[in-house]
């Protein structure tokens, strides 16, 4: 059974990048694509599903700070108006 291939603007929706994305990490090695006889790229939906694993694993924690004023007392509260 053959796997279902991709066009890169497919795969781009939905990997939520552009084509040229798509080319570029091609021409890097970063993603596995198949050309048809043609010679045009089509991405194994397996090859999609991997990228998203990926992309859900590599997400970062966004932290928030705030920062100090001359109107805190040194516990660190702010005063009240």
């Amino acid at each position: 059974m053959n796997e279902e291939l991709l066009s890169p603007k497919e795969a781009g929706k939905l990997l939520g990048v552009s084509t040229r994305t798509i080319q570029r990490w091609d021409k890097q090695g970063l993603i596995k694509t198949v050309r048809t006889p043609k010679g045009r790229r089509r991405i194994p939906v397996s090859e999609v599903r991997r990228i998203l694993r990926q992309m859900t694993n590599d997400r970062r924690a966004v932290i928030y700070a705030r920062v100090s004023s001359q109107k805190q007392d040194k516990d660190g509260n702010l005063e009240r108006a």
